[in-house]
């Protein structure tokens, strides 16, 4: 018995401490190094253990040629609902919907992710080996949401049952013309709501003793609400907020000073008006750069050029996709940015180190550095250009099987000759 457990170990340690030698590629590091020609990366026991030009492969380690090949840190979508739903109009339950008033900064969207979600491999084949998943809005007929839905997260996509890198990353706050009907007829609603949370966050900060020894304090929000929002008021965790209209913005700079919180914004289709005031007050934008058209009054300024103005103004942006079935196309959305003026360099660090920045996980997630976590992309040519999928995709120093639900069916029905019944081909 003894000698079957010690052989298990052996085979277990030896599986976790595979070394893999990445050869030949041109390595955009995002990092310090930028960009190395004929580069080797070594992975060894799932982190980044050296890059460069002059690094040879370490004898007995896996040796994935890349020549002739473009090697970039794994993509890290900033903003979805990645492993919290199927299909979205389906009759299953929608995991990442909150509803009513029960719970809004408690409702930890973590506890709901499945890492073995079909969406998972569709994206992951594609290079997405990050993301944040976030709760979000929806209404029925006798409940509605809330202006707080509550807590992100970020997961990676391995698909291992230890998917959740970082719990309660962001607080997700809906504000303008999106809140409308969550707190009232009245932008003005979801703001006092805001406030409101805030400011009794504050009072029980100062008297949550008080109040669990029973003495009376007539909160709105709840206990476990009220817990929630400490990180948010001590500035750890930042808000992401939900705004398009540059007054709404304005007014969400304001409050940040007023309560010493930190903010994202989500969408701000004007937020490159005030882009100086942004880098001033370091706070990032997640762009959305397909939704340059005016699709509500919030975005009658929408520019194309949005994401380039914010970055040459220092503002921290990254690219999300407001499909979650397609956050694999982010590498798109980064190549249309190169278009309309944002450098190649820096679109590519919207979709890899800039999240992993904005969402405090840069110091082991989003560039190829020594130390940090092995996710790396293997791409035939361009990963901006259409058309270019990845060739092979590492997470935590371990490649992933090239295949999803869709490649899986795409095989099915290859062979027309089959003379098995279409449901039932292997």
């Amino acid at each position: 018995m003894r000698k079957l457990i010690a052989l298990f170990l052996f085979f277990a340690v030896t599986a976790q401490a595979e070394t893999i030698a990445i050869v030949g590629g041109t390595v955009h590091t995002v990092g310090p190094d930028g960009t190395i020609e004929n580069a080797t990366v070594v992975i060894d026991n799932g982190r980044i253990t050296a890059v460069g030009s002059n690094v040879s492969a370490p004898n007995g380690a896996t040796v994935i040629d890349a020549a002739g090949k473009i090697v970039t840190p794994g993509i890290f979508s900033p903003e979805g609902n990645l492993g919290l739903v199927e299909v979205g109009f389906s009759a299953g339950p929608l995991d990442y919907v909150q509803t009513g008033n029960q719970f809004t900064a408690s409702f930890d969207i973590a506890d709901a992710f499945n890492p073995a979600s079909t969406l998972i491999g569709v994206n992951r084949i594609e290079g997405v080996t990050r993301a944040l998943i976030v709760p979000s809005t929806g209404f029925s007929e006798d409940m509605s949401s809330h202006v707080i839905s509550g807590m992100a997260a970020v997961v990676n996509l391995s698909g291992d049952d230890d998917s959740i890198d970082r719990r309660g990353a962001a607080l997700v706050v809906h504000l303008g013309e999106r809140s409308v009907g969550l707190a009232g007829a009245s932008r003005v609603s979801s703001l006092l709501v805001l406030r409101n949370a805030l400011d009794e966050a504050i009072d029980y900060r100062v008297n949550g003793d008080a109040y669990q020894r029973g003495q009376h304090r007539d909160y709105a929000f709840s206990v476990s609400d009220l817990e929630a929002l400490q990180p948010v008021l001590n500035g750890s965790v930042p808000m992401l907020v939900s705004v398009h209209r540059r007054s709404d913005i304005v007014g969400l700079i304001a409050l940040t000073e007023e309560y010493g919180v930190r903010a994202i914004i989500s969408g701000g289709a004007e937020a490159w008006m005030v882009a100086d005031e942004l880098a001033a007050a370091n706070i990032p934008v997640l762009v959305h750069p397909s939704a340059n058209l005016p699709s509500n009054f919030d975005r009658l300024n929408a520019n194309a050029e949005a994401p380039a103005i914010l970055a040459n103004a220092g503002v921290t942006i990254a690219f999300a996709d407001e499909e979650t079935h397609n956050a694999r196309n982010l590498t798109q959305s980064a190549g249309n940015a190169t278009v309309v003026g944002m450098s190649w360099n820096d679109a590519l660090r919207a979709i890899t180190l800039s999240p992993a920045e904005i969402y405090g996980v840069a110091e082991r997630l989003g560039s190829i550095e020594v130390g940090k976590q092995g996710d790396v992309v293997i791409w035939p040519g361009d990963p901006l250009e259409l058309g270019i999928y990845p060739e092979a995709v590492l997470i935590n120093g371990e490649s992933v099987e090239m295949q999803s639900r869709q490649t899986l069916l795409r095989d099915r029905y290859l062979d027309p000759a089959s003379t098995t019944p279409p449901a039932y081909r292997n």
